[in-house]
């Protein structure tokens, strides 16, 4: 039982995660032969796996503090390697949308602007440095206050953008106002948990 449940934990999980994530994308763009419908597919679908993923990650710490159970122990123990997992996920993204551009040049032209080449550029030289920060040694290297000031930044550079990015999409077809609920809700809980930490203790008589 030990061993099946450590396939859900550290590199494991992460390896787990990242081979079902490449295997689901090979299957959802060979179901339209590789073709360029199957490529958007696969980017439609990256960008939500995504969404879960940096959801995960980036409200772990805050659940674990606010609702301490064994699941939300589990997600704030595994904060790195959900991270990681969504940096693997975002990377699949990339690689579909660069199809996109190989296979139909003019789609992806009229699909993209110079304000998404910028903002998305930042936004992956973001999801690299988090990824790099994410061991034990670059992290060190960094130091604990930089290594928080470029993850906390890019956390919420990233929220931010796929906020945009979902949202951007709700004119044309509302039910992608749905995308933002998650978004909203781990804004709110880490807003919530940065309160209580730094709320003053009550001093006890005695």
């Amino acid at each position: 039982m030990a061993k099946h449940q450590d396939w859900f934990e550290g590199w494991r999980l992460f390896a787990l995660l990242a081979l079902t994530l490449i295997g689901l994308s090979i299957w959802i763009a060979g179901m339209r032969q590789f073709e360029v419908e199957g490529v958007r597919m696969v980017i439609r679908f990256t960008a939500r796996t995504s969404l879960l993923l940096f959801c995960l990650a980036f409200s772990a710490a805050a659940l674990a503090r606010l609702w301490p159970n064994a699941w939300t122990r589990w997600q704030r123990r595994n904060r790195r390697y959900l991270g990681v997992s969504f940096a693997a996920s975002h990377a699949i993204h990339a690689v579909a949308i660069g199809c996109f551009a190989v296979l139909d040049p003019i789609g992806f032209a009229d699909a993209t602007s110079v304000v998404s080449y910028i903002f998305g550029g930042i936004g992956y030289a973001f999801i690299i440095a988090l990824t790099a920060t994410s061991f034990d040694r670059t992290a060190a290297m960094l130091g604990p206050r930089a290594w928080r000031a470029l993850h906390l930044v890019g956390g919420y550079y990233l929220l931010a953008q796929f906020a945009v990015s979902f949202g951007k999409r709700i004119p044309e077809m509302p039910l992608y106002a749905l995308f933002l609920i998650p978004l909203a809700a781990v804004f709110a809980l880490r807003m919530i948990s940065m309160a209580q930490r730094s709320a003053p203790r009550p001093v006890r008589a005695g």
